[in-house]
This record gives structure tokens, C-alpha cells and sequence, in this order.
């Protein structure tokens, strides 16, 4: 697998997490926010976007697994790190790097339930549709692509590529 071209430059996810940020921010006047990043590629996502919303808030953090180091989904579940904070009555937003088949935030939509949160809603930061299997609505978007594989700004092959300020696309 090698790097094949930049999709998204740094300063253009910069400028479309802070329009989300402003979006949160005003939707969530009032309420009892908790940010939920999904381990581990949504972790400079989450900081980012936290910086960018303009309320009191709260961060946790789970860790769940689909993909292990393949570039397609198991389609098998394994959550290896729970949320520690009482989630209940609160105002989850879950934040993923990306929704893909959609086969995890299904999962996790289920998962959340159990805390009897106020409400549970997701942000990621791309929505893509090229192999979507479930049936599942993002919140809020940073951008819709509809294929390639993805990598940078947290997004991974075989847990490398991450620390890329920018997101690229990888072919054979």
C-alpha cells in the first residue's frame, strides 16, 4: 500500500470542524454535553472539535474494533475500553473519524442504550458511503465522501499513518 493523493488538506478539515463546532455549540445550549471518541481514530478529531465548542462539556472515551490492521471490516464487534462516566440523563455525541459500513456506530447506538443517556447523537468527521451495510444517521458531518481508503488525521493502516495532518487516499 502506498500514499496516491491528499483529499482533504489540513486547513480545510480545520475550517469545517470549527463550522461543526459552532453548530454543537448552538445546539447544545443548556444541556448536559458528553463527548464520546471512539478509539483510536477519532482522538485528534475529538480535540479538535472540543476545542471548537463553546460550552462546559465532558470527554470520555471507548475503544471498539472492526477492522484489526485489514482495510475492510470483520463485521465482529469487540469493545476492549468502556466509557467511566455516568452517562445518565446526559447528552452523548458520539465522535468517529469515519462511518464506513456503518457496522460499528450500528453497534454502539445499541450499546448506549443500557445508560439511559437524555439522547445520543453521532459526529464524524467523514461520512462515507461506498460500503455502507447498516442503515445508520450521522448528526453532524464534516464532509461526505463516497470511496477510497482512507488515511490521516487519525484515520490508520495497520495503525500507521494517524499523525498525516491532511487525509489521503492509499492504493495497492
Amino acid at each position: 500500500m502506498k500514499i496516491s493523493k491528499t483529499i482533504l488538506h489540513s486547513k480545510d478539515i480545520q475550517k469545517q470542524t470549527a463550522v461543526l463546532g459552532k453548530q454543537i455549540t448552538a445546539d447544545y445550549q443548556g444541556k448536559n454535553l458528553v463527548l464520546i471518541g471512539v478509539l483510536n481514530g477519532a482522538f485528534i478529531f475529538l480535540a479538535d472539535l472540543a476545542r471548537a465548542i463553546d460550552l462546559d462539556l465532558e470527554i470520555d472515551f471507548l475503544r471498539v474494533s472492526s477492522y484489526g490492521n485489514d482495510t475492510s471490516t470483520s463485521g465482529t464487534i469487540a469493545l476492549s475500553k468502556e466509557p467511566e462516566l455516568d452517562l445518565k440523563g446526559k447528552d452523548i455525541l458520539l465522535v468517529e473519524d469515519i462511518v464506513d459500513t456503518g457496522t460499528t456506530l450500528s453497534w454502539l447506538a445499541g450499546y448506549f442504550a443500557q445508560f439511559s443517556p437524555a439522547s445520543v447523537k453521532i459526529c464524524s468527521l467523514i461520512d462515507k458511503h461506498e460500503r455502507r451495510k447498516m442503515d445508520v444517521s450521522v448528526d453532524y458531518v464534516g464532509f461526505t465522501l463516497h470511496k477510497g481508503f482512507l488515511i490521516g488525521y487519525g484515520l490508520d493502516y495497520a495503525q500507521k499513518y494517524r499523525n498525516l495532518p491532511s487525509i489521503h487516499t492509499m492504493e495497492e
